[in-house]
């Protein structure tokens, strides 16, 4: 058997989850088995006290209009209504998000230039 089957049927029983493989072939017997393992334990939600602004697209979170500028929000800053807190570019597409209530920004959750996903905590706002 050539490396590189041994090394899809290794892929092969990550991505399914399996623990043992037995493959007979041309009268040869080969099994494969991998020490099971709990799943590591997920990481602790953010706070979710107060209003949390979530990403309504998966891309890429920008603080800023352009770089160099000043961010559109920072902690401690009161938000009102239809304010641009920060940009979520998706394929080239500058998507404004904006605060729905009025509040005071207590945690900017994501940083500058990383990447979020779908109904991702960005925001935290104190109700003001």
């Amino acid at each position: 058997m050539e490396l590189e089957e041994l090394r899809k049927l290794c892929a092969l029983m990550r991505e399914e989850g399996l623990v043992e493989l037995t493959l007979e072939e041309g009268g040869r017997r080969v099994t494969l088995r991998r020490a099971p393992h709990a799943p590591a334990p997920a990481a602790p939600p953010p706070p979710v006290a107060g209003i949390v602004v979530r990403s309504p697209v998966v891309g890429t979170f920008w603080l800023r209009p352009a770089p160099g500028e000043p961010p559109f929000v920072k902690v401690g800053d009161l938000v009102q209504p239809g304010q641009v807190l920060c940009i979520v570019e998706a394929m080239k597409v500058m998507n404004e998000i904006r605060a729905e209530t009025a509040g005071v920004v207590e945690e900017i959750l994501v940083a500058e230039g990383d990447p979020v996903e779908y109904g991702q905590p960005l925001f935290r706002l104190r109700p003001a």
